[in-house]
């Protein structure tokens, strides 16, 4: 164990040294896609104000703000406040960047950790009945949803979600954190979350579910667990027990290659279902070409990825011996 947990930390450091540079090319360029936008900043910071304003004070907001300057000095200025820990200020929502992120990123985190939770219970479940049942009507049933689903996008799913369970049934709420006026309560919350992590889950499960499947049908012919079978054990025991295990180790590198995908699901998401997370102020961020906010939400959303398939990986090498760490 000590050399797999040595392997893990070799790995780990050079995946971070690795990331800096890969943040520092992700926030440039932001900037320069923000630069090349058709968006005016000035006008989406005015917001209908723009048409009652004169164009001296046009002219001096734009100066004050910065945004006169050229994207490589407003560049190199971010990159100044990130040293000393200043995120800048957001132009859309007209307070620092570092608030709009806390003040929305525990909504994001709690979405995306519930959808990503009920991803995996329901893949592990549906992918071992799928597999032990192998060629029954049930194995059939679970690969037909699971293959129609791999290319339905979050946003129909979640459209699809609202008409069925929101204006049909009229059992979930259609959109918010809370009813309207209302608090935000663990009631309130958990009421409003249902239906979108739900989203959430399903939009990512099926590729969970059918990488399971197949893996542990692949495992189910390995000597081990033939040995098993030869020795009397129950099935049950067999497939949970020694088929299982072995099928779980290429689960958890799939879960890394997922994050990325996780993440644009999460954005499309929250913008269905207006869940006040980061990936909402992210949109207003983007069509104010508000630099600070783009930039910094850029570098979140890559340094999760980043972070999530370090933590896949390490897994990996953490609980199979056969694997050599190569970074």
């Amino acid at each position: 164990m000590s050399a797999r947990v040595r392997a893990a930390g070799r790995l780990a450091i050079r995946r971070t040294a690795f990331a800096v540079p890969v943040l520092v090319v992700v926030a440039v360029g932001v900037f320069l896609l923000g630069a090349a936008s058709p968006f005016k900043p000035i006008y989406q910071y005015y917001g209908a104000g723009v048409f009652t304003a004169s164009a001296e004070e046009l002219a001096q907001t734009s100066a004050a703000l910065g945004l006169d300057d050229s994207v490589f000095t407003q560049l190199g200025r971010w990159f100044a406040g990130l040293v000393r820990g200043d995120l800048g200020s957001s132009r859309s929502f007209r307070q620092p960047v570092a608030d709009v992120i806390a003040e929305r990123l525990p909504w994001t985190l709690l979405l995306v950790g519930v959808g990503l939770g009920l991803a995996v219970l329901l893949a592990v479940a549906l992918g071992v009945v799928a597999a032990w049942r192998h060629g029954g009507w049930l194995d059939r049933v679970v690969t037909a949803v699971g293959h129609s689903l791999e290319g339905l996008p979050p946003f129909v799913l979640g459209l699809g979600g609202i008409a069925l369970f929101s204006l049909g049934l009229s059992w979930l709420p259609v959109a918010g954190l809370t009813d309207a006026g209302a608090p935000p309560t663990f009631g309130q919350v958990t009421r409003h979350l249902v239906l979108p992590a739900g989203v959430l889950a399903v939009s990512q499960m099926p590729w969970l579910v059918l990488h399971l499947r197949a893996s542990l049908l692949t495992a189910l012919t390995e000597d081990h667990v033939i040995g098993a079978r030869a020795r009397g054990l129950p099935e049950w025991r067999v497939v949970l027990r020694h088929a299982l295990p072995t099928a779980l180790l290429p689960f958890l590198a799939l879960l890394g290659a997922r994050i990325p995908e996780l993440v644009t699901g999460a954005v499309l998401v929250e913008e269905v279902f207006s869940w006040p997370g980061i990936a909402k102020a992210v949109v207003t961020g983007a069509l104010a070409v508000d630099f600070p906010l783009l930039a910094a939400a850029a570098v979140l959303a890559t340094g999760a990825v980043l972070v999530g398939s370090l933590l896949a990986d390490v897994a990996v090498v953490l609980t199979d011996p056969r694997v050599v760490a190569d970074g």
